[in-house]
């Protein structure tokens, strides 16, 4: 095909701009239509100049920012000097992260710009000044921030969960909320508790149950915790209504004035003015719509405001600490009334004194983390007919089930006993009494009848460990006595046998005394048996001394019973 020629194709010099136009006014359009930020800085690193994206990003006309240094112009801009000035001095270029705020508002927390700088030289190779090109990133790495926030959150929400209310105390689970908040959300944390659930207490004052700081921080709210002090917001206010209605309250910024109105009492307040309080942030500790206390959350010094990420995660973890606040509440007034009961029901040790010949004393002890409460129980019962029955028993479980299940079976050994039964008999009733009327907590038991006319004691067992002799010649000897099933299985077939009184003491037990986690319980009674006692001590020194030595390390309750008779 022929080639057009009609029309001459134009001549253009490698490197030449287009007819018409000049390298000046291409670059300078280039820079000031860019869409990112342009700067040249002379020497000194003064600005020489700023492209238009640039005075819009600083908020600065460029007029203003001609002739001033980097630090006279944007004060808040976090940008190494030094590295434009090894740029200056080895003419190789460098890429920085410049972070910090400008004069014009921004949705972000943060503000960041990729710099690039380069060395510029005049045409006799002078070296005279820098020029930086900038392109803002603060939106992208919003995103990353938040993403970070939102993982370290998540994390601080699920280490929460393996590091509060691991106990069951209601005061170690509050100073495991404060520790863990101090230096994760605040400077400072307490938790203040009301009294108890009822209208009145909720209009009492709070009590300060725990508190945390952060190392170094000098503080009079320390001397809050040691009086066991609290701040006591005031009723009435919008304060304590929205801790009420279960809401977050927060104040940043605070000042002296404002902490006196806040707080009229003043040693709180003076506490926090001293330690430099500026910001109070306070959640309430919810669980089932009761509210249980105040977890409060103090910043001071130079650390940052509460922001609204901080009230939500503050609002997260009260939730999940007072789910286990309650849980501990609830537990110790259960532990409470557990203790209660069995106390009232159990005879004092100074009421077991002597019954027609017999002298006992008895000792109850809970388990060494006194968490456990449960169905261990004796007693001593003196009968018409001159006999004195010896009791020790024990029900399967803890708490206020197996307080209420032991006073059970207590009353009814008694009855049984004063209709002049045998051991075997009294056993084989009210194995089938409570069996028949569907009570599901079976209970071992251990009965010994003493009868001083004929010098005599009878034994029965309902799959109780057997009790031992200390003899008249110091020897710790185990009973053997035939054992039946527990009481309330509703299969008893019980034997008793009947021995010569042989002076010394008559020692009863439950397992809490012998019985260890992964251990063989021969192991627990040869422990007992090997005990060096002396048979005319008293007979509280006795059990003292047997619980000394084997009660350590237990992790049920114990019940002991000594009987000795008594020649008169």
């Amino acid at each position: 095909m022929d080639r057009d020629t009609s029309s001459p194709r134009p001549v253009v010099t490698p490197g030449a701009p287009p007819a018409g136009i000049g390298y000046i006014d291409l670059l300078r359009g280039i820079v000031e239509d860019s869409a990112v930020g342009f700067a040249v800085l002379d020497t000194d690193l003064r600005y020489l100049y700023v492209n238009p994206h640039m005075a819009r990003m600083t908020g600065l006309p460029a007029a203003a920012c001609i002739g001033h240094k980097l630090h006279e112009v944007l004060p808040h801009i976090q940008r190494p000097e030094q590295v434009l000035r090894d740029i200056l001095r080895d003419g190789r270029p460098r890429e920085i992260i410049v972070t910090g705020r400008t004069w014009v508002d921004s949705p972000y927390q943060v503000r960041e710009w990729r710099c690039v700088y380069h060395r510029m030289v005049d045409s006799s190779g002078k070296v005279v000044g820098v020029a930086g090109v900038g392109l803002e990133i603060s939106e992208p790495q919003q995103y990353v921030y938040e993403l970070e926030r939102a993982h370290r959150r998540l994390a601080l929400l699920d280490k929460a969960a393996s590091r509060i209310g691991t106990g069951t105390d209601v005061a170690g689970t509050c100073r495991e909320l404060a520790e863990f908040v101090v230096p994760e959300l605040a400077d400072a944390a307490g938790v203040e508790l009301g009294p108890s659930d009822t209208p009145s207490a909720r209009r009492a004052p709070t009590q300060l149950v725990a508190y945390a700081t952060r190392p170094g921080l000098v503080t009079g709210l320390a001397t809050l915790d040691a009086r066991g002090e609290l701040v006591g917001w005031p009723r009435g206010t919008g304060t304590r209504r929205n801790l009420a209605a279960g809401r977050i309250w927060r104040r940043n910024a605070i000042t002296e004035a404002q902490w006196r109105a806040l707080i009229p009492r003043w040693p709180p307040a003076r506490a926090c003015i001293t330690a430099g309080v500026h910001a109070v942030l306070l959640a309430p500790l919810v669980s089932d719509g009761r509210v249980l206390g105040i977890l409060m959350l103090a910043r001071a010094g130079d650390s940052a405001p509460f922001s609204n990420e901080d009230a939500t995660v503050a609002r997260e973890l009260a939730a999940r600490a007072a789910r286990a606040l309650d849980r501990a509440v609830r537990f110790e007034r259960e532990h409470t009334m557990a203790l209660e009961l069995q106390r009232a029901l159990l005879t004092e040790p100074g009421q077991l004194q002597r019954h027609a010949g017999v002298e006992t004393t008895a000792r109850y002890r809970p388990a060494d983390d006194g968490s456990l409460i449960g169905g261990d129980w004796y007693d001593v019962l003196a009968l018409p007919d001159g006999r004195t029955m010896l009791v020790i028993g024990d029900v399967m479980g803890h708490g206020v089930d197996a307080a209420v299940a032991m006073s059970h079976y207590r009353a009814t050994l008694r009855a049984l006993a004063l209709a002049g039964l045998s051991p075997r008999q009294i056993l084989q009733h009210a194995d089938r009494m409570v069996a028949d009327s569907g009570f599901e907590r079976v209970a071992t038991c251990f009965l010994a009848l003493g009868d001083s006319d004929v010098a005599t004691l009878t034994y029965a067992s309902a799959g109780h460990l057997p009790p031992v002799w200390l003899t008249p010649q110091g020897e710790m000897e185990l009973v053997p006595v035939p054992v039946g099933p527990p009481l309330g299985s509703g299969l008893g077939r019980y034997e008793q046998r009947v021995t010569p009184e042989r002076g010394g003491v008559l020692l009863l037990y439950t397992d809490g005394l012998v019985e260890r986690r992964g251990e063989d319980i021969d192991r627990g009674l040869e422990r007992l048996t090997g005990l060096s006692l002396s048979p005319t001590d008293p007979l509280d020194t006795i059990l003292d001394t047997v619980l000394a030595h084997l009660a350590a390390g237990s992790e049920d309750d114990i019940a002991l019973l000594a009987a000795r008779a008594v020649r008169v």
